[in-house]
């Protein structure tokens, strides 16, 4: 068998030694696992649509109440509620709403502890305290035996009587974070946070005549204030309307109550997670301490411990406001209207009965302390 040239040809070695270096894509390692954690893996592009439209609708309902005198959180869910379609599954805006809803509420949350102080606590007295603490105790177990009477869910219990016990809209939202979903989640929350809204501002104009029909002096009037209306907001528009001695009692009584919604969300989350109801990701097992909650006991603790300086716990505390406010809009986003008005009157008169029994709890124990 006879080789040609061609046959004899071979092709020149490779040349050894390194390779040329592939550039890799920039990493920031545990900020960038912490992102993709907090927006469940979404990337950024996915977020702003829905993020934005929530803020804007946040921004309109700051414009609103400051110029028309309207409750902003009452405004954001309203108009929220208007831009339901928005929410609609495969729209650009949804998944940002769906971020919004959740996790910007939950640094809402966090923040609030930013605003607590042992000395704060301290400085209202033993009496006034275990009388606001018994209060957000014994409204709650109401709202669960009002709820087995009636037949509604133990889960709407927690939401509006933690509600109604501890700050309103805020604690709402706070504790729709820990309970188990279902599919009427949203609807639950949505309304609770309008009705106890509503609520609060009725309270705002009601309780302040109630004080002088009951004989209430400043200090009193504070605690009756601060200890039964909802919202931080019209516990400082009722209680400075008495006179600012009212107004600075309410508003710290307010803060009291304001500090027991981490104790209060943690106790829920435990027993939730020991009875096996929690959400599960992937077959993990829920934390034991939800990340907001932990977040609003460190800022409560290096508050307490002075390290914190004023201006920038004030700024925490307007961040945590607009926080709030701009989760509460996307909320509203992704409520239909139709499906909130299936909550039916027993809901609203539960939440007119909770109302009724804190005020007059607080209204006894103010005159049983004398």
């Amino acid at each position: 068998m006879s080789l040609t040239s061609t046959d004899l040809r071979h092709d020149p070695a490779p040349v050894s030694g390194p390779s040329p270096a592939v550039k890799q894509p920039p990493s920031f390692g545990a900020a960038d696992k912490l992102f993709t954690r907090l927006s469940g893996g979404l990337t950024l592009g996915q977020i702003f649509p829905g993020l934005a439209v929530s803020v804007l609708v946040a921004a309109t309902a700051q414009f609103l109440s400051e110029h028309y005198g309207a409750p902003a959180m009452l405004m954001a869910l309203l108009l929220g509620l208007a831009l339901n379609f928005l929410a609609d599954e495969g729209s650009r805006t949804a998944p940002g709403i769906g971020f919004t809803a959740r996790t910007v509420l939950r640094l809402g949350v966090a923040l609030l502890g930013a605003r607590i102080s042992v000395e704060m606590l301290a400085g209202l007295g033993g009496a006034a305290i275990a009388l606001v603490v018994a209060g957000v105790v014994l409204t709650i177990l109401f709202a669960l035996a009002v709820t087995r009477l009636i037949g509604r869910d133990w889960r709407f219990a927690l939401l509006t009587g933690g509600a109604v016990a501890i700050c309103g809209a805020s604690a709402a939202m706070a504790i729709a974070a820990v309970l188990p979903r279902h599919e009427k989640s949203e609807r639950d929350l949505v309304f609770t946070v309008l009705a106890v809204t509503v609520l609060s501002t009725v309270a705002m104009v009601i309780y302040p005549m109630l004080a002088q029909v009951f004989g209430l002096d400043a200090r009193d009037a504070g605690v009756f204030l601060g200890g039964t209306i909802h919202d931080v907001a019209q516990v400082v528009g009722a209680g400075f309307s008495i006179s600012p001695e009212a107004g600075e009692t309410a508003t710290l009584v307010k803060l009291i109550r304001v500090s027991m919604l981490a104790p209060v969300v943690l106790v829920f989350s435990l027993a939730i997670r020991a009875r096996g109801l929690a959400d599960q990701v992937e077959g993990q097992r829920p934390p034991l301490l939800p990340g907001f909650v932990l977040g609003f006991l460190v800022l409560a603790a290096v508050n307490s411990a002075g390290l914190i300086p004023v201006w920038l716990a004030d700024a925490a505390g307007a961040l945590s406001r607009w926080a709030l406010l701009v989760a509460i809009a996307a909320v509203g986003i992704k409520t239909s209207l139709r499906k909130m008005m299936e909550v039916g009157p027993t809901a609203i008169a539960l939440l007119v009965a909770e109302t009724l029994f804190l005020g007059l709890f607080v209204v006894g124990g103010i005159h049983w302390i004398g």
